[in-house]
């Protein structure tokens, strides 16, 4: 029985993988297309546009300016991506299935703009009174939301 809830949560833990790499991915692919040939930013609501934004650094533009940036940022990635699976796999918690998930997929998103583009592509531009949040993708939300459930859940 245990052998079967494992392959079970082992099935979700890649179908979500999939999912929000293939929604990253998609929602990039559409972006960019569309912005090669428009240059308008796309309103969306009054505190919600979508623009097109480079990050050859890591979150919030962090070191956009170091030599060889896209590499090491990518071999980090793969470091972490390769811990997360081995704890994933150590692990006998099933609530870590969707954080682990998401912070690989968004993970591995990232690193296919790092080897495509030479920089992540963002676009979501959220802003409210004034104050502006960083432009931002759906890898970089998955990781935010799964590094954030990994912290408040329960250990088993």
């Amino acid at each position: 029985m245990k052998k079967i809830l494992q392959k079970a949560e082992t099935r979700k833990f890649l179908f979500f993988i999939a999912l929000i790499l293939f929604l990253d991915q998609v929602s990039k692919y559409a972006i960019y297309n569309y912005f090669s040939l428009h240059e308008e930013i796309i309103k969306v609501f009054p505190f919600l546009n979508l623009v097109l934004v480079w990050n050859y650094g890591i979150s919030f533009g962090i070191l956009n300016d170091i030599e060889q940036g896209q590499i090491i940022l990518s071999t980090l990635a793969v470091f972490i991506i390769i811990l997360l699976i081995f704890w994933y796999q150590k692990t006998k918690n099933s609530q870590l299935v969707l954080p682990l998930s998401l912070i690989i997929s968004g993970a591995v998103g990232n690193i296919i703009d790092r080897t495509n583009y030479g920089a992540v592509l963002d676009f979501i531009d959220l802003h409210v009174f004034g104050w502006c949040y960083p432009t931002f993708n759906i890898a970089d939300s998955a990781i935010v939301i799964g590094t954030f459930m990994c912290l408040f859940i329960k250990k088993v």
